[in-house]
């Protein structure tokens, strides 16, 4: 995929929604002895790159250390009629910083009012004296709207064989 059309599915305004959420989002890796890993995580979106910090101690470091590639998963909605998602595949880059990586401080922010954003900040400073900055590159990305039709293509081509349009699929899922 080309940097164009990466560009153009994240700048979707319902991907920026989702983007600027409070949503967690799932990282996807391979841990160090090589069976799959999808875990939860808090994440901020600096426009280049999303980035998750963790302790620098996390089974998630040495493993993405080893095998940068990861997916990441952003998505809301309880039905497919009504889901979004962005889905991102890239390369991470793991760095180890002293004290507190301040997009972890950012992300948190996102679903704070001030004071407990304050509070947060005083006792994550107390906690980590050192952090792990994990950056994604997206080297992939693509959003679904399933309400609006945005389906993955091979659910179009199985709608456009039954005759449905991406609406009727929608509608049949709710």
């Amino acid at each position: 995929m080309d940097q164009t059309s990466i560009d153009a599915e994240l700048a979707d305004p319902n991907a920026q929604d989702l983007i600027a959420s409070t949503a967690a989002a799932h990282l996807a890796y391979t841990a160090l002895d090589g069976s799959p890993r999808v875990v939860p995580v808090g994440f901020y979106w600096t426009g280049t790159e999303f980035v998750v910090s963790t302790a620098s101690t996390a089974p998630k470091v040495a493993a993405l250390s080893a095998n940068p590639a990861v997916a990441l998963a952003i998505d809301s909605g309880d039905t497919p009629g009504g889901a979004r998602a962005l889905s991102v595949r890239g390369a991470a880059t793991v760095d180890i910083v002293d004290g507190v990586v301040p997009e972890y401080l950012a992300a948190a922010r996102k679903n704070m009012g001030a004071n407990a954003a304050a509070e947060f900040e005083q006792n994550v400073r107390r906690m980590y004296d050192r952090m792990a900055r994990i950056a994604i590159t997206p080297t992939w990305a693509r959003f679904y709207d399933y309400g609006a039709g945005r389906i993955p293509s091979f659910l179009q081509e199985l709608a456009d064989r039954a005759s449905m349009t991406a609406s009727d699929w929608a509608d049949s899922t709710d």
